[in-house]
């Protein structure tokens, strides 16, 4: 057989392969899809995508699920779907814990950023700065002068090392130029509780879980963490307008990554579907009621979403030492 009918029968191969791909993708789904969580049922995330699941799967055509792989932070669930086939069947519920886990646990066996490829963000939840009256303060200014003036004496719980509550604490510090004492919990239960006895001054806290608190005049809330005020706290201002910090942003936001190489047509499709389900009055009134602000856009802008995040925890866990 000569060298060119040999070439020719690799291209005529290559070129079937090519067209079997191509069709595959096209035809994306064919089967169930998998949303892979690093944390438990009942979780803020887990909420979110379960409102969005009936509409997916509507749109799609099939079956889309939620399954549950906590431990580490989401970090196993994380590696579970890098080490999936990279077909658009395996997804990952991404959360700002894995920007932060970029950093704060640099042995990772694999990068968010190089690993897996964004979806779409799908909507984040901003932390309230709350304290127990009995610490004085009435608004953020006062709550950072205060903190001035006694160094490591101004303790705030958080929900863990290493966790978005105990980041914005250190992000507070950052910008401040002040140092809080930091009292980790393992979990937000007994966090809240100590707060809400004295025993600890202040907690950064998603806004739906400690606003009954506020509402009772239980626990004084100082600002929201996010760059724009909650719908479900109109009232309480941001860390911009309440201490003059343009820079300060910190919320639990969630969104949708797959495995590196997953054909673009498959992700276009996950993220139009993605999209329409979001913009739907019914969800966006659901996602209000949880204290989750609606998100959507683009893969490419999730991506440098994705990166600005990465960027500002590594700049505050550099600057604050901070290691597993």
């Amino acid at each position: 057989m000569s060298i060119f009918r040999r070439s020719s029968i690799a291209i005529c191969a290559l070129a079937g392969i090519f067209s079997i791909a191509t069709a595959n993708a096209q035809n994306y789904p064919t089967s169930p899809i998998r949303i892979i969580s690093g944390f438990g049922a009942g979780s803020a995330g887990d909420v979110l995508v379960r409102l969005l699941l009936p509409k997916l799967s509507k749109s799609l055509g099939q079956q889309v699920i939620i399954e549950h792989k906590p431990g580490a932070g989401s970090n196993i669930a994380a590696e579970f779907v890098v080490r999936s086939p990279a077909d658009g069947y395996t997804l990952f519920l991404a959360t700002s814990a894995n920007t932060i886990n970029a950093t704060f646990s640099p042995n990772l066996p694999f990068d968010i950023t190089k690993d897996l490829v964004p979806i779409t963000l799908l909507g984040s939840v901003p932390n309230l700065l709350v304290v127990h009256p009995s610490l004085g303060v009435t608004n953020l200014r006062e709550f950072i002068a205060l903190a001035k003036s006694k160094p490591d004496q101004i303790s705030y719980a958080t929900s863990g090392l290493g966790t978005l509550s105990h980041m914005s604490g250190e992000l507070l510090n950052f910008l401040a130029s002040i140092k809080l004492l930091h009292v980790p919990y393992q979990g937000s239960a007994q966090a809240i509780a100590d707060v809400l006895s004295g025993r600890v001054s202040a907690f950064f806290v998603p806004v739906n879980i400690v606003l009954p608190h506020v509402e009772a005049g239980k626990l004084t809330a100082l600002a929201v963490t996010a760059s724009t005020r909650s719908a479900m706290a109109p009232n309480v201002p941001t860390m911009a307008e309440a201490a003059g910090l343009p820079r300060y942003e910190s919320a639990i936001w969630y969104g949708l990554l797959a495995p590196a190489g997953t054909p673009r047509d498959a992700i276009d499709k996950l993220s139009r579907a993605i999209n329409e389900a979001l913009k739907a009055e019914d969800t966006q009134a659901a996602m209000r009621n949880q204290g989750i602000g609606p998100a959507g856009g683009s893969p490419e802008e999730f991506a440098r979403a994705i990166d600005t995040d990465t960027k500002k925890w590594r700049e505050v866990i550099t600057a604050a030492g901070l290691k597993r």
